[in-house]
């Protein structure tokens, strides 16, 4: 397992972070949960990323459950605040002053820690001035709840803002976790410079577009069963946009370029993520152990550009890359 800095801070992650989203108290059964983050232990994945609204809080019960008995110091833990929990009152979501510090105790007592190495704000909220956020950021970080804070889809003002603001008030925003893959590179325009220029790290999830990029997906023919485009909890709502017979075919055509390098699809294109300088890890779920194990070999994978640029020839314009998306799919309000 190779490991990077977060951001400009002295803080390292495994390149390959743990995520549950989809999965924990969803999609798999507790036990198989646990035996899918042993796994990721045993790889050399150090960085596990979960929020309070995966299944409702009970992800991160899970997790916490899971990671019990190992020594909390060798771990990163990152947790996130924005989206609606517990019975959906007017603020069980946002990220006012009180949501946030409600949200990081019953976080922290969910994850079975003191503190959480990595609290990120799950989307913008344009309620709540940034200012009353940001100071509430400092006072988690101040009171030893959080090591570091990053936010999660924001767009590059938005970025700059938080940024500005939180060097204002004496901590670092590290990090940003945007949704970030071969098929969809919204990014690469206007956050990922504005990044680079402040010192912010990327920790991209989706990195296999929800398992299109796997290549099990086939144009013509049903998804397998127990796959996640088959999963009613709804994982099949959030893949749905990417399984169209186009996408399909195109990423069809990566099959021979991971078969040169001896690398399955997956692997290759979580290597193809982690290529981007600015990138500090990808993000992997898992409903079955095994493919932990094969998503970790994409870790220190070097492409060539030749490679690189096979890959843009075969996804030609499948690829979705407006910079505006970043801001569009940005919720207009608290849910």
């Amino acid at each position: 397992m190779k490991f990077r800095y977060l951001g400009n801070s002295g803080l390292k992650v495994s390149e390959i972070c743990y995520g549950n989203w989809l999965t924990h108290g969803s999609q798999v059964e507790n036990e198989t949960a646990t035996r899918c983050v042993r796994a990721a232990l045993d790889e050399g994945i150090t960085s596990f990323d979960t929020a309070d609204v995966y299944a409702n809080t009970v992800a991160e019960k899970v997790l916490g459950e899971a990671l019990k008995g190992e020594r909390r110091e060798s771990l990163e833990i990152f947790t996130k605040v924005f989206w609606p929990t517990g019975p959906g009152g007017p603020n069980d979501s946002g990220l006012s002053r009180k949501h946030i510090m409600e949200s990081i105790n019953g976080s922290l007592k969910r994850l079975r820690t003191d503190y959480v190495d990595l609290y990120q704000a799950h989307r913008y909220d344009q309620e709540t001035p940034l200012e009353e956020t940001m100071q509430a950021f400092a006072d988690v970080v101040r009171q030893g709840k959080a090591l570091y804070i990053g936010v999660s889809e924001w767009d590059a003002a938005q970025i700059r803002a938080g940024h500005a603001l939180a060097k204002d008030l004496g901590f670092q925003l590290v990090s940003n976790q945007p949704q970030y893959s071969m098929l969809y590179r919204v990014i690469e325009e206007w956050v990922v410079p504005t990044a680079v220029e402040l010192g912010v790290s990327q920790i991209c999830w989706s990195p296999v577009a929800q398992g299109v990029l796997t290549g099990k997906y086939l144009p013509g023919e049903p998804a397998p069963k127990s796959s996640r485009a088959t999963d009613e909890k709804g994982g099949a709502n959030m893949i749905q946009r990417l399984m169209g017979e186009e996408v399909l075919v195109a990423v069809q055509r990566l099959r021979p370029v991971a078969d040169e390098l001896e690398l399955t699809m997956a692997q290759l294109a979580v290597a193809w993520v982690l290529q981007n300088p600015n990138v500090a890890c990808a993000i992997i779920g898992a409903s079955k152990p095994r493919q932990i194990k094969e998503n970790v070999a994409a870790s220190g994978v070097v492409l060539s550009p030749e490679v690189l640029g096979r890959i843009d020839d075969a996804l030609g314009d499948v690829v979705m890359r407006n910079p505006m998306l970043t801001a569009v799919n940005s919720p207009k309000g608290r849910p």
